[in-house]
């Protein structure tokens, strides 16, 4: 049976301000965690789907971007003549070749999360499709695949809970019923306040949408900030058939921000036995922070 969700959209055009000035010359989704660029995790967990296409909606001041992912054939030939042979088959097994089904699409103007969405349309395929934002690693299970695996059509979003300080960061669920790990929600707000957020149940950077997602993105005015927010468009389709969030099983770190990224690094660096004295060490000398 052909695979329910073909295509993957990852949104790429940010311009990465609050990384700045790291961000002036290097797109933030090539920030390594460690020692792996965010787009690299995000990748990944597309593949680990097995989605056909992937579809990055990028900017034209960021090209470093679809250097990254796509082969390179000559610096592997370089590290092979430098005795590196295993470095360079690492290289080749991560990036896309020229027969993978890899689509770059132009984001040109800022107009938000939606519009970026808008414009993968036309090279999406046929059935639902895939939205991964690659600032919100979520390490463990890979998350859309878990999500594809328990979609039963309609809009589905990664959800979790966060504290009420945290509501005003996220696109929140209007929550109706829990069903094992699916959360049936009647609508989803921008950005509230705490005192008007309707639960604490936050929308995470993975997307399973219906195709209808287009035709509501088409006629989708600004939002929040002045863009085109991908959340409003999804609450529209709560009117006719319950917003489906699902509790994933990996753990998120929203490297969209510094605390963020930090954090993933600690985690994957607790987890590297050449890194481990390196990690006592810092313990060892700053006690409070351990």
């Amino acid at each position: 049976m052909t695979h329910p969700v073909r295509t993957a959209i990852f949104p790429v055009a940010g311009l990465g301000t609050r990384f700045l000035p790291a961000t002036k010359a290097t797109p933030k989704e090539l920030l390594p965690v460690l020692d792996t660029p965010l787009i690299q995790y995000a990748i990944d967990e597309a593949r680990a789907a097995g989605v056909e296409r992937m579809v990055f909606v990028s900017h034209p001041s960021k090209p470093a971007i679809e250097r990254h992912v796509m082969d390179d054939l000559r610096l592997r030939r370089e590290l092979e003549a430098r005795g590196k042979p295993k470095l360079a088959e690492e290289l080749k097994e991560a990036a896309f070749n020229p027969t993978d089904d890899v689509v770059f699409v132009m984001q040109d103007e800022p107009k938000g999360l939606g519009h970026a969405v808008l414009c993968a349309r036309e090279h999406v395929l046929d059935g639902p499709v895939a939205v991964i934002l690659p600032d919100d690693l979520i390490l463990g299970a890979p998350c859309i695949r878990e999500m594809i695996d328990a979609y039963d059509g309609g809009h589905m979003v990664a959800a979790m809970n966060v504290a009420p300080a945290e509501v005003s960061k996220y696109g929140i669920l209007a929550v109706t019923g829990q069903e094992g790990r699916i959360t049936r929600a009647e609508d989803m707000v921008e950005k509230p306040s705490a005192e008007e957020a309707p639960s604490q149940m936050a929308v995470i950077g993975r997307y399973v949408l219906s195709p209808e997602i287009f035709d509501a993105l088409e006629t989708q005015g600004a939002g929040a900030g002045g863009e085109i927010q991908l959340t409003d468009a999804i609450a529209k389709a709560a009117k006719t058939r319950p917003i489906s969030g699902f509790r994933f099983s990996g753990t998120r770190f929203d490297c969209g921000s510094k605390a963020g990224m930090l954090q993933a690094t600690l985690h994957l660096a607790s987890q590297n036995p050449e890194l481990a004295e390196v990690i006592e060490m810092f313990a060892t000398a700053h006690p409070s922070a351990a």
